[in-house]
């Protein structure tokens, strides 16, 4: 793994983990979900929906919409 992708996978751990924890300071006064209490929940969910999202893509791209190299031989 080359320095510059390992320097980019700690900078998102970090900041994901600032985010987390910064949950913790939030106060919630009337949540209107059982979720809206667990701190760092929406950070998490925004992280597994982002892979979710590129994951389906990938998908999609690789079995329908992407043509072979020699499409146009």
């Amino acid at each position: 793994m080359s320095k510059k992708r390992k320097k980019t996978k700690v900078l998102i751990a970090v900041v994901l983990g600032i985010v987390v924890l910064s949950d913790f300071l939030v106060s919630r006064h009337h949540p209107h979900f059982i979720w809206d209490e667990i701190p760092g929940f929406y950070a998490l969910y925004g992280l597994f929906s982002c892979i979710v999202i590129v994951l389906v893509s990938k998908f999609i791209g690789h079995h329908g919409l992407m043509k072979k190299e020699d499409y146009y031989d």
